[in-house]
């Protein structure tokens, strides 16, 4: 069956995502950079958080553990939009072009809900060409789970095969095509075009 709509992911997709150049801006020290990841174990930590958890709560508790890294947990809540970058290059334009053809565009993100809501604000105009955007830390429900693909698709009003799914995460890719969606994995723009024309959606 024919695609009738492109379901596309946000952080590195649409827009660049690096908190290790953040980092970098708050610990220069290459030591005490990794120290402080390992310590309060960072990656796991900021994946309750697309997981759903509140970033208040998260922060107090584990600023009572490391009372030590106070600022540097403050910092990743009061300064999270510092490490979302400027928008992928080209992809936009494509967003564009697929927009203008009449192409139904969604998203589904990992991200938390806290940064999320900020996030969007600033984004906006850009936003406006999407119908609706799943996002993980509202739903608490994460990529690669298959519950947040089938709820997306239910909120969408699309079936599994309806939807054509972009992410730069092969795990999250492979999850969207277990459901029966039509899946890339993104490498960059000259790439994700090649293929939607191919797929004749450009």
């Amino acid at each position: 069956m024919a695609v009738k709509a492109v379901v596309f992911d946000v952080g590195n997709v649409l827009y660049g995502w690096d908190p290790e150049s953040f980092l970098v801006r708050q610990i220069a020290d290459d030591e005490a950079r990794l120290r402080f990841i390992e310590d309060i174990d960072l990656w796991s930590w900021h994946d309750s958080l697309d997981g759903g958890r509140g970033f208040h709560e998260a922060a107090a508790e584990l600023t009572e553990k490391f009372p030590a890294y106070a600022d540097h947990i403050a910092a990743w809540g009061d300064r999270f939009g510092e490490t979302i970058q400027d928008p992928v290059p080209g992809v936009h334009e494509i967003v564009e072009a697929l927009d203008g053809k009449g192409i139904p565009l969604f998203a589904i993100t990992n991200f938390s809900a806290d940064f999320w809501a900020p996030f969007r604000k600033r984004e906006e105009a850009f936003f406006r060409r999407f119908k609706d955007v799943v996002v993980s830390g509202e739903e608490k429900l994460m990529k690669p789970d298959p519950a947040i693909y089938f709820r997306a698709l239910d909120r969408f009003g699309l079936k599994p095969d309806d939807a054509l799914f972009i992410d730069d995460r092969i795990i999250n890719v492979e999850g969207a095509k277990a459901v029966g969606m039509k899946a890339h994995l993104f490498t960059d723009a000259a790439d994700l075009r090649a293929w939607l024309e191919a797929e004749e959606l450009l």
